[in-house]
């Protein structure tokens, strides 16, 4: 039963949800809050918004996580010249968010600071506070960062990734 309501909720999810919960004035403070916090350490963060997955993806059970996995390879943001990117995923349909972080960021931070990451977003979220969820997310892990790859001396860190979140469409996969 699980299976066929979520197969029906991402069925239905139409493609402009995302514009309910992040109108432009959101993805423009989403933009603005990786921008400042990308000022205070020298990783890079990727915010990424899906509205729903393909019907096949999900009748084979394809979670948020192995999703967010192909969005990272997909948007590169393992290709970053110290290995420090991390991916903010957020799945609509099934209200998942989802954090990666390249193996330089991996190998230093304890997973459950993620996923205290990703609680507080959810728990914005559920509120309705999309902007405010995103914001938060956003701000704790450039704190993460700040802690293991402080800001270099100004012009020392290239902005290596953009910083406009990237609306993500699995519908055709």
């Amino acid at each position: 039963m699980v299976k066929i309501a979520r197969f029906l909720r991402h069925l239905f999810t139409p493609p402009w949800a995302w514009r309910r919960a992040f109108p432009p004035a959101a993805l423009d403070a989403v933009e603005a809050a990786i921008r400042e916090s990308e000022a205070m350490h020298t990783g890079e963060i990727v915010f990424a918004i899906e509205n729903a997955l393909a019907p096949g993806r999900v009748w084979r059970g394809a979670s948020g996580r192995e999703r967010a996995l192909q969005v990272f390879a997909d948007l590169r943001v393992w290709d970053t010249e110290a290995n420090n990117g991390v991916l903010i995923y957020v799945l609509l349909a099934d209200h998942d968010i989802e954090l990666v972080a390249d193996r330089g960021v991996a190998a230093r931070v304890d997973p459950a600071e993620w996923e205290a990451v990703a609680r507080t977003m959810e728990a914005e979220f559920r509120a309705g506070r999309f902007e405010a969820g995103a914001r938060a997310g956003i701000a704790r892990v450039g704190a993460i960062l700040a802690q293991h790859f402080p800001a270099s001396p100004p012009g020392g860190n290239p902005d290596e990734l953009p910083n406009r979140p990237v609306i993500v469409s699995g519908r055709t996969r």
